[in-house]
């Protein structure tokens, strides 16, 4: 199915570009997100129209996206957690926790879809998890994870 992005999307394309992509990724996801247009003759002629204004939004979502960096690049957030005696995880951390320790510390709002651990967080010890705040941005934060107390 060909669409018309509306935004700039990593490994997929930029404003105004027309791809093909498969149905249910186009109707679920680009569509349903106001990501993308069903490449009609008329979309064409209206996205051509407005690109320029697509693309201050997008340069505009770019700004946010590294002063969201700056401020969370390379910084550490200490999670705790119920452990073992060999130091495993009752659960593991799942990126919706990293979202919600980010804004109960520094009072930004980021989605869990946008966190990426490196590894999947099941045991006391420090993670790298990256962040994608924008196509062109990412910051790379540090999970430090500690015991609450040791359930025998």
């Amino acid at each position: 199915m060909k669409v018309i992005l509306l935004e700039n999307i990593k490994k997929i394309g930029s404003i105004g570009e027309i791809i093909e992509v498969k149905r249910g990724f186009a109707r679920n996801y680009l569509i349903a997100n106001n990501k993308a247009l069903f490449a009609s003759k008329e979309n064409i002629n209206q996205v051509e129209k407005i690109k320029n204004d697509l693309s201050k939004k997008d340069n505009e979502k770019k700004k946010n996206a590294k002063k969201i960096a700056t401020q969370i690049n390379k910084k550490e957030y200490t999670i705790k957690k119920l452990s073992t005696e060999n130091n495993e995880l009752y659960g593991s951390v799942k990126p919706t926790e990293i979202s919600k320790i980010i804004k109960k510390i520094d009072a930004i709002d980021i989605k869990p879809s946008m966190i990426q651990p490196e590894n999947e967080i099941k045991s006391i010890g420090k993670y790298n998890a990256k962040i994608s705040l924008h196509s062109e941005v990412d910051a790379e934060i540090i999970i430090n994870v500690v015991t609450a107390d040791i359930i025998q």
